[in-house]
């Protein structure tokens, strides 16, 4: 069905339109009658809704080009948030790197650390009474040592690969700490790494203060938050604190289960070792899977 535009309009004989032109009288026009003037004339033709078979087929090819050509670009733009987004997390991991310590500060960081926390912990237990008369043996090693020293190592170990991938705060906090101390350490610093804090940590929290408070649980945990405390900082959030803590708690427990210092000191070092070679092969990992796509 065609349409007109709405206009004052008067059909002729003839199969034109003639427009009549509008008289303005007062504030109304007035139109003239057809033979007093001459009318405007041109030909209406109305536009039909039925279209031709082969333009509708002319315009469904032209649809499906279309089609296939947004599909196209589609992908296209996907494929180029893919790259960017790989793109981004190198760019990230390659930033993170670039803050991480040198190797020789953060071998001589752990050295002189160590070595003044296990300082304090001895003059701690050697001034103090209650911890010269009360403490807790070094050199304990009866036959449930090993098994003690397993059970805590499996248990730590296994709980934070879990939080690792089910907690993306502690996550974040404890790839942040890796990044900055372990990214740029080789293979057998490692040990180094993990077996001085390990050591000294423990002669200082478990063989030292906690003494002083007594053997009860007040002890362990009050010991043990101030343990997790102490972890803040260096990109660790508060999430890891809260780990720590736990961490200090389990230790300080085992080490008046056993009473003797040789199993929270094996525990954590070990706990230490298996943390940082964990993370050193999931980050190569990690880093041949963004080479591969790029």
């Amino acid at each position: 069905m065609g349409f007109i535009a709405l206009q004052s309009w008067s059909r002729g004989a003839s199969a034109s339109v003639n427009l009549l032109r509008p008289q303005v009288v007062g504030p109304y026009p007035k139109l003239y009658d057809g033979g007093a003037v001459q009318a405007v004339k041109f030909d209406v033709r109305a536009s039909s809704s039925r279209k031709s078979f082969k333009q509708l087929r002319r315009e469904t090819q032209l649809q499906g080009k279309d089609t296939t050509t947004k599909k196209v670009t589609e992908a296209e733009v996907i494929a180029r948030v893919d790259d960017d987004t790989s793109t981004s997390k190198a760019s990230s991991i390659n930033a993170v790197a670039a803050a991480a310590a040198p190797r020789d500060k953060v071998l001589q960081a752990c050295t002189v650390t160590s070595g003044l926390m296990a300082a304090l912990g001895l003059l701690i237990r050697k001034a103090s009474h209650v911890a010269s008369t009360e403490g807790l043996p070094i050199p304990d090693c009866s036959s449930d040592i090993p098994w003690l020293i397993a059970g805590t190592v499996v248990l730590i170990s296994s709980s934070r690969f879990l939080l690792l991938n089910s907690w993306p705060d502690f996550a974040d906090s404890s790839e942040a700490a890796n990044q900055q101390i372990l990214a740029s350490l080789e293979p057998l610093d490692y040990l180094v790494v993990a077996t001085l804090p390990g050591i000294s940590e423990e002669m200082l929290f478990r063989g030292a203060l906690m003494p002083l408070f007594g053997t009860s649980w007040g002890s362990i945990v009050g010991v043990g938050l101030i343990f997790g405390l102490l972890h803040l900082g260096s990109g660790r959030k508060y999430s890891f604190a809260v780990w720590a803590s736990v961490v200090g708690i389990v230790y300080g427990y085992a080490a008046v289960l056993s009473s003797s210092l040789v199993v929270p000191m094996a525990s954590h070092a070990l706990n230490n070792l298996v943390g940082g070679l964990l993370w050193r092969y999931t980050s190569s990992t990690s880093s041949s899977k963004l080479k591969s796509l790029e």
